[in-house]
């Protein structure tokens, strides 16, 4: 069942990009910008087919729904443009969907540790994703001499607070991890293990 979503997000993508690409693009930047989500979305398949890692369905589910609101809603839609908090729930939504990546890790990996060390790890592996996302959109504005951060107009505000918001969402999903763990309840967390 999740592959047939996964399929139907991509095909949705793919398609709605298209049709901006042949409407609304005029020059070779926009349509190699609005392009660029057909290796975005699948590079995790590409991925797991080059070096046969058997990542799940439900762990792909998780990255395809995550392009599919930044990249195809936030950039080629324009939501970032058009809707004032549409980028802090991206990285909101980018806190909780790093943190089930680093449960997929731990997963896989069959962690023994104590339930403490897991959601530590949870927590410092959503957080570095969100730094590291900021340093890649600072050698943007570096290098290609565009303005993700939205520096000139607010400083550090918005790279803070893409930060803070990805911590909440990496929080919640934390919390959740070590609440269902210690309580041994079966709702969220442990389904998601469960699929991967």
């Amino acid at each position: 069942m999740i592959k047939k979503i996964n399929i139907l997000i991509v095909l949705t993508a793919v398609l709605g990009t298209l049709y901006f690409v042949f409407t609304k693009d005029n020059n070779i930047v926009l349509v190699l910008k609005d392009i660029s989500i057909v290796f975005t979305i699948s590079a995790l398949y590409i991925i797991n087919k080059i070096f046969k890692l058997n990542i799940s369905d439900g762990l792909n589910f998780v990255y395809i729904v995550f392009v599919f609101i930044a990249h195809f809603l936030g950039v080629i839609c324009e939501l970032y443009n058009h809707i004032y908090w549409f980028d802090k729930f991206s990285h909101f939504l980018s806190g909780i969907l790093s943190s089930f990546v680093a449960i997929y890790i731990l997963v896989k990996t069959k962690d023994k540790n104590n339930l403490f060390i897991k959601v530590l790890f949870i927590i410092c592996f959503s957080i570095s994703i969100a730094t590291l996302w900021e340093v890649f959109e600072y050698l943007a504005s570096v290098y290609l001499n565009v303005d993700p951060q939205k520096v000139k107009l607010t400083g550090v505000t918005d790279t803070m607070n893409d930060i803070i918001v990805a911590i909440l969402g990496t929080i919640i999903v934390s919390v959740c991890y070590w609440f269902e763990h210690k309580e041994n309840k079966k709702l969220l967390i442990k389904s998601f293990e469960e699929m991967v």
